[in-house]
C-alpha cells in the first residue's frame, strides 16, 4: 500500500518538513517529499517487517508526527499513489481513509472526472460534453472512445486512471522542488529595517542549502504573517535560476517593499525557494561585472568557512551587529 500522507502545517511553519520526512523514514525509506506540506510512503515493505497493515503503520506515523514535532496529518492509504492522494481529499484530519485494491472501483466509480491526476478543466469539459463526467463512466467507454476523443496518449492515461492504475512510482530521495526557511519575531514587530534584516538572514539561509545540495530555485515565495494570524503570500519569478544569495535578497527585497507593510505588525516572515533544479542544468546569463564575480568568489570561500566551522562562522556584517 501507498501512504499519502498531508501534514497540517500553516505557511509559517513549512521549514518544518524534513524534521517530518525524518519521521516517515523511521517507518519506511521509501518516502517521496511533496513540498510544502505532503509526502508519499510506499510501506509495502514495512507492512511485512512490522506485521502491520496499512492503517496501523499510518496510525503510527500520526503520532511519531505529533509526539516529536507536534504536527498533525491527514493520512489516504491505497494501492497506487492516485487513489492514496484522492483518499487523502476525503479524509478528515487526525484519521486515515484506506482504499484497498479491491475497493478502488467503487471508490473511483461516481468521483467526477476532474477528481483523476492529471485531468484539467480543459479536458473536463471536453469529456462532460460527451457525457463522461464521472470516473466510472470513462472506466465504461472503451478505450477506442476515449482515445478518438482525447488523442492516442492522452485517452489511454485518462482511461486507465479511471480504472484506478497509475504507474507512478514512489521516487525515494527525490529531488526537493522547493526549500523554505521562517523566521518569527519576539514581539510584533513594524520596524521596516528589522524585516529586511530577516529578510537577508532567511536568504542567506536558503542561500547556503541550495549550495550545499548543488540545486538553483527558479522562483521565490514570500509569506507574511501578521498579528491577527492572518498572512500574505507573494511569489515573484528571478530573472534566471540561481543560488546566489544576493539575487535572492534582491527578489525578496522587492516582494517586501511591493506588499506596502509601513504599519503592518508582523509576528513572522517565511521565505521558500520553488521549482528547484540541478545547478549543472541552469543556465547562467554571462556578465563582465567584476563585482558580482568578486561577490561569488566570497560566496565559495563562505561556504567552504561554514562547511567547516558551522553556519554563524561567516554572516554578512548588518546580521552580526
Amino acid at each position: 500500500m501507498i501512504l499519502y500522507v498531508r501534514f497540517l502545517l500553516s505557511p509559517m511553519y513549512e521549514a518544518a518538513l524534513p524534521a517530518l520526512l525524518a519521521v516517515a523514514e523511521d517507518i519506511s525509506p521509501v518516502v517521496q517529499a511533496l513540498p510544502p506540506d505532503a509526502a508519499l510512503v510506499d510501506v509495502r515493505g514495512a507492512e511485512r517487517y512490522f506485521g502491520r497493515d496499512a492503517a496501523q503503520l499510518a496510525s503510527l506515523l500520526r503520532v511519531r508526527a505529533l509526539a516529536h514535532c507536534g504536527v498533525d496529518c491527514v493520512i489516504g492509504a491505497g494501492p497506487v499513489p492516485m487513489i492514496a492522494r484522492m483518499a487523502a481529499r476525503e479524509a478528515v484530519p487526525g484519521t486515515t481513509l484506506v482504499v484497498t485494491e479491491g475497493e478502488t472501483a467503487a471508490f473511483l466509480a461516481d468521483k467526477p472526472v476532474a477528481a483523476l491526476d492529471g485531468v484539467g478543466p480543459v479536458t473536463a469539459r471536453t469529456l462532460c460534453a460527451y457525457g463522461l463526467d464521472s470516473a466510472g463512466r470513462v472506466a465504461g467507454a472503451p478505450l477506442a472512445v476515449i482515445q478518438r476523443i482525447l488523442g492516442a496518449r492522452a485517452g489511454r492515461e485518462v482511461w486507465e486512471r479511471a480504472r484506478g492504475i497509475d504507474r507512478t512510482a514512489v521516487v525515494p530521495n527525490a529531488l526537493s522542488r522547493s526549500m523554505a526557511a521562517e523566521r518569527a519575531f519576539e514581539l510584533d514587530e513594524l520596524d521596516q529595517a528589522e524585516h529586511r534584516r530577516a529578510l537577508l538572514s532567511l536568504t542567506e539561509e536558503l542561500g547556503s542549502r541550495m549550495r550545499g545540495e548543488h540545486q538553483v530555485c527558479r522562483s521565490l515565495t514570500l509569506t507574511v504573517r501578521y498579528a491577527d494570524r492572518s498572512t500574505t503570500t507573494r511569489t515573484r519569478t528571478l530573472r534566471e535560476p540561481t543560488a546566489h544569495s544576493a539575487a535572492l535578497a534582491d527578489a525578496a527585497y522587492a516582494l517586501h517593499q511591493a506588499l506596502g507593510l509601513q504599519r503592518a505588525r508582523v509576528r513572522g516572515l517565511s521565505l521558500r525557494a520553488e521549482d528547484l533544479t540541478a545547478a549543472e542544468r541552469a543556465a547562467r546569463q554571462l556578465t563582465f561585472d567584476p563585482a558580482d564575480e568578486r561577490a561569488r568568489r566570497i560566496e565559495e570561500v563562505a561556504d567552504r568557512a561554514r562547511a567547516k566551522f558551522g553556519p554563524g562562522a561567516v554572516v554578512p556584517g548588518s546580521l552580526a551587529a
